[in-house]
């Protein structure tokens, strides 16, 4: 009897052995399970947090999240480019991280004003550029502000825009004006008496006539920059040899040379081709060589040249012996209008869009222009065209 009753203890024992061994196998399994269960939601998590900072760094416009106590919580790459900042934003205030007094005081109008949009404001940096902040208060159902979220919009180049056209505007104007008054004035002295002497009225209608012609001129330059510009011309391009084209150009200014007796020397070599449309290209030449008899001195020389480059280019020069540009204007002397002496650009006529039409046409060959002189060593235009 003892013997069934140690036999069934001893089961007992064994099962209960089994029992706690198969239970630690199970929680251990539970264990693992919970674990990967923990690993995947922290990957998930973590791809989820990924997914969302790539997002924020991808957009164009700068981002800048705010708590209630309008410390920065999160700024994305385009803010940090925006305003030059380096180094980690986050527990920062506006003032603190950006140094900008306007921008703080948009953060305190969020106090009051759910949303601000369309608020601009001004860095001053060496070249000044324009913001637009648009912020709004972000709010937890039943817990009002929780904190404030701002976009940044760069307008620096619409501002840069905006002022070329104004700029623009008003340099037509002037130009406009200028042979109108002129005109105007001679023809009400014509009527006023002055068409009876005949001496007289000789001179003034030879004055107006020239007037007129800068008039013509003029509109006929601000239509071919329009349409440059707008890309409505078509190269005509063809294959053909370079120096018979300048010859025209140099023949043809011959007068204007001779009245300041400047020496006007083709130096382009027999032989040599380009592929180009050579109606635009003599209107090319014809602008940089009268600005070198105009603007070069009296008694000088005017060199026209071209040599073969690499990559089947044709580098073309105008060069000439006159008091140069200075530095300071050299980055800006193929804008439309712009003169380096006013005065004497203005005396001495033009349309002041000549350079502007010089480089869109080199442009729409695929070609450079650059422009390098020095003080009283004269001034040399450079352009490339393709070759043959």
């Amino acid at each position: 009897m003892w013997i069934v009753a140690a036999f069934l203890a001893v089961a007992v024992v064994l099962v209960h052995v089994a029992w706690q061994k198969r239970f630690s196998t199970v929680v251990a399994l539970k264990d693992e399970e919970l674990a990967k269960a923990r690993a995947q939601q922290n990957e998930l998590a973590g791809k989820s947090q990924a997914q969302q900072h790539a997002l924020l760094n991808s957009m164009v416009e700068g981002l800048l999240l705010l708590d209630s106590d309008g410390k920065i919580q999160l700024a994305n790459h385009a803010l940090e480019k925006l305003f030059g900042i380096t180094g980690n934003l986050q527990g920062k205030t506006i003032l603190e991280a950006f140094r900008n007094h306007e921008l703080a005081a948009v953060f305190d109008r969020l106090k009051t004003e759910q949303r601000i949009i369309g608020f601009e404001i001004q860095l001053s940096e060496i070249e000044p550029r324009w913001i637009q902040v648009n912020a709004a208060t972000i709010s937890e159902s039943g817990n009002g502000a929780s904190g404030a979220i701002f976009i940044f919009h760069d307008l620096t180049r619409l501002k840069q825009l905006e002022n070329t056209r104004q700029e623009f505007v008003a340099n037509v104007s002037h130009e406009l004006r200028t042979p109108l008054s002129m005109i105007k004035g001679y023809v009400e002295t014509l009527l006023n008496g002055a068409k009876d002497t005949p001496e007289i009225a000789e001179k003034f209608l030879n004055i107006i006539d020239k007037h007129t012609d800068r008039l013509t001129f003029l509109i006929e330059d601000l239509l071919t920059i329009s349409k440059l510009e707008s890309g409505q011309i078509m190269m005509n391009r063809t294959s053909g040899e370079l120096r018979p084209a300048v010859e025209k150009v140099v023949h043809d200014l011959q007068t204007r040379a001779d009245e300041k007796s400047v020496r006007l020397e083709n130096r382009v070599p027999p032989g040599l081709s380009v592929d180009a449309d050579f109606d635009r290209l003599e209107q090319v030449f014809w602008n940089l060589i009268e600005n070198a008899i105009k603007y070069g001195r009296a008694n000088g020389n005017v060199v026209i040249a071209a040599r073969e480059t690499q990559n089947s280019r044709v580098e073309i020069t105008v060069e000439d012996d006159g008091p140069g540009i200075p530095p300071e204007a050299q980055e800006r002397i193929f804008e439309r209008f712009y003169r380096v002496d006013k005065a004497r650009s203005r005396e001495q006529g033009g349309t002041g869009l000549g350079l502007a039409i010089v480089k869109h046409v080199v442009q729409g060959h695929g070609g450079e222009v650059w422009v390098s002189s020095q003080p009283e060593r004269g001034t040399t235009f450079h352009f490339t065209l393709p070759q043959k």
